[in-house]
């Protein structure tokens, strides 16, 4: 006869919510019979999509109607406000669970060391998108006070802080912003905003769709240096095999050699300038680049050429990374837990039974939402194929962990809860002709949920 199984899924973002679909479908499939528990660190589920994705972005965010689908399946709990290392740790889910899925994904910014990098008006741009995303964690306020911002990196996240920065605040009250947010914003003296990347065109890593969105607001001026358009071997191979990145070059070079309109407020792309210095003595007051030239082989080389560019605020979008989860092993320098096909491995390099990883944590922040699917789907088929031999938990009982949780005060939140927070912002929202607006306070946020 075929076991059931207790799982627990840290993390109910993408990757932990797609997990658990892959997981209860294969389990089926198998004639398994699958229980599972997703555990989350904020009040409501989804994670990046809710904090991590540009409010401007209605499309992805309407991943969410297909994640709320899985949470509302049987046989799938959600937990949220429990913070793992905090109210329960490794010991306590092996406690209650045959295996453990840790889905975490990466939310602080990976660091750039060059001079001048810490001067006051230097961040990093996973802390601005949590501000601007309503991030319960993070600071109400933001120093918007910059008239010329310069942008490092050219990554989709790169591309969303820029086209933040240089809207106007007006533009994005159609979106799910907070009130503190759009004041913010509202005041940014912002007129020039300069995205830089150290790499050519062709060796850019946004979207088409990322790009061209860039070019919508009627208040903002697109302009690409036609200096930083070039192309060696290797960047004419990408092109020719790759359609995605074909699309980019094709609509840098057309933006490259149009006229330049006059739209309040420019955003500036630059490449093949490499980021060396922030200049300022106490705070930011340019940033110095080295001209970079390409090698033939996709890689570049400094030129010796600097510039300095006027600017009174930098923001490095050069990467996320993942912290460090207590009671597993961490590769620091990649950001990741060591793993062999999704189990975990310990500094032995031997498999830690019954404990497993997925997503961003997985693999690194790589890639879009939809490739934690693979992700999953790997980790899903190791953890399947290793059920047989699992031994079973002693407190698997479901209710045990809810016992668990409330003799210790946690505050849970479940998705009832989440259901009554995601109608207080509509109706909030409604009220003011807007679809949507974020709660950001994680007390009320759990009042709402829990009441």
């Amino acid at each position: 006869m075929t076991r059931s199984l207790r799982v627990a899924v840290v993390g109910a973002g993408p990757a932990g919510i797609y997990a658990a679909d892959i997981l209860t479908k294969s389990a089926a499939e198998s004639g398994t019979e699958v229980g599972i528990d997703l555990f989350e660190r904020m009040p409501a589920p989804y994670g990046l999509i809710r904090y991590g994705v540009a409010p401007d972005h209605p499309r992805i965010k309407g991943i969410v109607n297909a994640l709320q689908r899985v949470l509302d399946r049987p046989g799938i709990r959600f937990f949220g406000n429990v913070e793992y290392g905090v109210d329960l740790k490794l010991d306590d889910l092996r406690h209650f669970y045959d295996a453990v899925i840790f889905s975490t994904g990466a939310e602080k910014d990976r660091p750039l060391d060059i001079p001048g990098i810490d001067l006051d008006g230097s961040y990093g741009a996973a802390e601005f998108v949590s501000w601007y995303d309503g991030h319960p964690d993070v600071p109400r306020t933001w120093p918007l006070r910059a008239r010329e911002v310069a942008v490092l990196g050219v990554g989709n996240v790169a591309l969303d802080v820029a086209r933040v920065l240089a809207k106007t605040a007006d533009e994005l009250l159609s979106t799910d912003i907070p009130d503190n947010v759009y004041e913010g914003l509202k005041s940014s003296p912002v007129t020039d905003v300069h995205v830089f990347g150290r790499r050519g065109p062709a060796q850019a890593k946004f979207t088409p769709l990322e790009l061209r969105e860039l070019d919508h607001s009627p208040h903002v001026e697109v302009i690409v240096h036609p200096e930083g358009i070039d192309f060696d071997a290797a960047s004419m191979a990408a092109i020719r095999s790759n359609k995605q990145v074909e699309m980019v070059v094709k609509t840098l070079q057309e933006w490259a050699i149009r006229d330049v309109g006059s739209r309040p407020r420019r955003l500036h792309l630059h490449f093949l300038e490499a980021p060396v210095e922030v200049l300022g003595s106490t705070s930011v007051t340019g940033l110095r680049t080295e001209r970079m030239e390409l090698d033939g082989d996709g890689g570049v080389r400094g030129t010796g050429e600097f510039t300095d560019w006027p600017v009174q605020a930098v923001y490095r979008a050069v990467g996320y990374l993942s912290t460090h989860l207590v009671d597993l092993p961490f590769d620091h320098t990649s950001g990741t837990v060591p793993h062999q096909a999704g189990r975990v491995l310990d500094l032995d390099e031997q498999a830690m039974p019954g404990v497993y990883v997925t997503g961003w944590i997985k693999r690194g922040p790589v890639g879009l939402i939809g490739h934690t699917k693979g992700d999953a789907l790997e980790t899903v088929t190791s953890l399947l194929a290793d059920a047989p031999v699992l031994p079973a938990a002693p407190g698997r009982e479901p209710d045990a962990v809810v016992r668990f949780l409330e003799q210790r005060a946690v505050p849970f939140t479940t998705v009832a809860g989440w259901r009554r927070l995601d109608a207080h912002e509509i109706a909030l929202g409604a009220a003011r002709g807007r679809d949507r607006v974020k709660v950001v306070d994680r007390a009320e946020m759990t009042d709402i949920s829990r009441s």
